[in-house]
């Protein structure tokens, strides 16, 4: 429970020490250990760390120009741990295209939204995390900035439990009420062309189906994400009726749900 709540420490560390920290994961022996003391069924492949993290990537770029010269003002990035430590790729699209839109992008790179350790009940850590995210986060959302990231827990964490569990926390109320999918304010400027598609993009013309993330669907809030794909030119999108992936968080890794987990996500997709 504690490696697993504790996880964006984990993939910081993993990040940093990378590439070695993926060769000696993916050693026989080290997953043999894992499994033995830690729990993590040997079967599922683990994460792959990124040296160049997505704060590192930010620190280093300049800023894209948006086409048409829109400006819409600051809005802030969660790099939740993810899109920081092991899949950077989607943090850095999602900024580029906030930027082609027109906003001003300010990453919030050293906070957690809590989400991993309220799964595994350790709320006086997640109080203490999010202490830190509401004394970074509330004066841009009092002020009406928009706080967006691109996974859909840490997203509906601060728009939900973050509020619940700093009941009476005016900042804490600011940041829940600007939580939102980096989708949506893309929609938006899609539709007042302020960012423009290429007719020709790989994924013109093509049939998607999309999977929505459970907590995502949960909250009722599939519709940007799906709007995003329709406006891709030509695209025809297909919403998944299939129920759960069989991970769960940290369900999947675990030895005794492995099978489990796989005959859930078999059921339907």
């Amino acid at each position: 429970a504690l490696a697993f709540g504790h996880a964006r420490r984990l993939n910081r560390a993993g990040a940093a020490m990378a590439p070695l920290s993926n060769w000696v994961a993916g050693s026989r022996l080290m997953r043999a250990l894992v499994e033995r003391l830690g729990g993590v069924d040997r079967r599922r492949p683990l994460p792959r760390f990124e040296r160049e993290t997505l704060q590192r990537w930010f620190a280093r770029r300049a800023p894209l120009t948006p086409a048409t010269g829109a400006r819409r003002g600051p809005v802030v990035f969660l790099a939740d741990s993810f899109a920081s430590y092991t899949e950077p790729e989607i943090g850095r699209a999602a900024i580029e295209l906030l930027e082609l839109a027109g906003w001003d992008v300010r990453l919030a790179g050293t906070v957690c939204c809590g989400r991993a350790l309220i799964s595994k009940g350790l709320l006086d850590d997640a109080r203490s995390r999010q202490r830190e995210l509401i004394a970074q986060l509330a004066p841009a959302a009092l002020a009406g900035v928009p706080i967006v990231g691109s996974e859909p827990s840490c997203v509906f964490t601060l728009k939900h439990e973050l509020v619940e569990l700093a009941v009476g926390d005016s900042g804490a109320a600011a940041i829940g009420h600007e939580a939102r999918m980096v989708d949506d304010l893309l929609v938006q400027a899609i539709d007042d062309g302020s960012l423009a598609l290429d007719p020709n993009a790989a994924s013109a013309g093509r049939r998607i189906v999309f999977h929505g993330h459970c907590h995502q669907k949960a909250a009722n809030a599939t519709a940007g994400s799906v709007g995003l794909l329709e406006r891709i030119p030509g695209a025809t999108v297909d919403v998944l009726d299939a129920g759960c992936c069989g991970m769960a968080g940290s369900f999947g890794f675990e030895r005794e749900h492995y099978d489990l987990s796989m005959q859930i996500g078999g059921m339907r997709l």
